[in-house]
């Protein structure tokens, strides 16, 4: 019998996907004794799964319900097997992706903001918001009220399982791609992040979903940020320190860029932060993994995984290996 430790934050009915010799242990972290568990199932909320961990003896494997699991390694130690959850948020993410693209380019952070004022005319502040942000001073008739998707110039940064979800969703659109990846590739065409530089001034759209690594802090940074043409737009749905937070505030203030952002550096962001109150973004509180289908899928990944462990077959998201 495999002692498996979950959240007792999830509902008991959702862990009916795990297979027979399992049994399954409740974890919390209000816990004021120790627990013997071979495999555990964190919390996804990083500070209550760091303040359980001190109560587990005996983990062997810990099964994360996020693709993300920066904080694991050094709190479980290198002892311990860690799987993360590759492909349970590809679908929210990518749709979180989708979506806030389509909200900047129509401008929508504009006109919620004119749908609290009740004052209908205001809606002509967007030509002049185009030609502020793009320095389009071509004189357009009718006026520009919002842009178009179709047909920009999409820079993807990062080619894993969630960067191609990004890439099938923006199909329809017919968007011209570029991917950026560690390992370039021929088919589809892959560059590698040493062409970043030739690549950015291209885009309209750049799209930010890699993993946090020491190699991948601050990638956009000052000098990158300036090489943005007017009126592109950055997307972060990989980590906030991907993004040098004081040079995109910088970049920002100056009027000539915009950006959506579901994750920033520092996280949470504190209430006085100045990224809180810069023009041209768009700003959601890491939110885009949190769905219904959030847990299910996560768990189904999870379970997989231990089905492969009790028999003894090799695991497949395997982030890093006991030693």
């Amino acid at each position: 019998m495999v002692r498996v430790g979950y959240p007792v934050t999830l509902w008991p009915e959702m862990l009916s996907v795990f297979p027979e010799g399992v049994e399954l242990i409740p974890i919390s972290d209000k816990m004021d004794h120790d627990v013997e568990v071979e495999v555990w199932i964190p919390d996804p909320y990083s500070t209550r799964a760091m303040r359980a961990w001190p109560h587990l003896r005996g983990v062997k494997l810990v099964l994360a319900m996020m693709a993300g699991t920066e904080w694991i390694p050094a709190t479980v130690g290198p002892h311990v097997t860690i799987c993360n959850a590759q492909g349970a948020h590809n679908i929210s993410t990518a749709e979180w992706t989708l979506t806030a693209i389509l909200a900047s380019i129509k401008y929508f952070p504009l006109y919620f903001d004119i749908q609290q004022s009740a004052q209908w005319t205001r809606r002509f502040e967007a030509s002049t918001y185009y030609v502020t942000i793009t320095g389009d001073m071509r004189p357009i008739y009718p006026p520009v009220l919002q842009e178009e998707l179709t047909g920009k110039t999409v820079l993807l940064v990062g080619y894993g399982a969630i960067g191609k979800e990004i890439e099938r969703m923006l199909e329809p659109f017919r968007v011209e791609m570029f991917r950026v990846a560690r390992t370039p590739r021929t088919v589809p065409e892959v560059h590698s992040v040493s062409e970043l530089d030739a690549l950015l001034p291209k885009a309209q759209v750049i799209v930010l979903i890699v993993p946090s690594t020491p190699e991948t802090r601050h990638l956009i940074n000052a000098a990158r940020l300036a090489l943005l043409q007017p009126g592109a737009l950055l997307v972060n749905a990989a980590r906030g320190p991907v993004v040098d937070t004081d040079a995109l505030v910088t970049a920002l203030q100056g009027g000539k860029i915009r950006a959506a952002l579901d994750v920033t550096d520092p996280e949470p962001l504190p209430t006085e932060h100045p990224l809180w109150r810069c023009p041209n973004l768009l700003l959601t509180p890491h939110i885009g993994g949190s769905t219904p289908q959030f847990a299910p899928r996560s768990l189904a990944t999870a379970a997989g995984e231990l089905r492969r462990y009790m028999r003894g077959e090799p695991l497949q998201n395997v982030v890093q290996a006991a030693i």
